[in-house]
């Protein structure tokens, strides 16, 4: 399945919702996974993203409509990049 990377950035009312709830935070990761989306690793981010999530979706629609999903929410926004293993791209040259 292709992996991406998941970029997410609360708002004031996720983190709100994070502070209130921790466990929220594993919720919506079983809410992805309903989406057809496997969380594969999930940081906390010093950066200028609250949460680094490494996914992998069957395609590229599953992932557009789970960020679409997710985004409607109005407590994050993401941003969402492919990602190859460095071996798969070694591979295609």
């Amino acid at each position: 399945m292709p992996t991406y990377i998941m970029y997410s950035k609360l708002t004031t009312e996720g983190v709100r919702t994070i502070k209130e709830n921790p466990k929220r935070i594993l919720e919506v990761n079983d809410e992805v996974k309903a989406l057809g989306i496997e969380v594969k690793a999930q940081y906390a981010s010093l950066g200028p993203y609250h949460f680094i999530s490494i996914v992998e979706a069957p395609n590229e629609q599953a992932i557009a409509h789970a960020a679409i999903e997710l985004g409607s929410r109005g407590t994050a926004q993401y941003e969402i990049v492919p990602a190859i293993t460095v071996d798969k791209l070694i591979d295609s040259f």
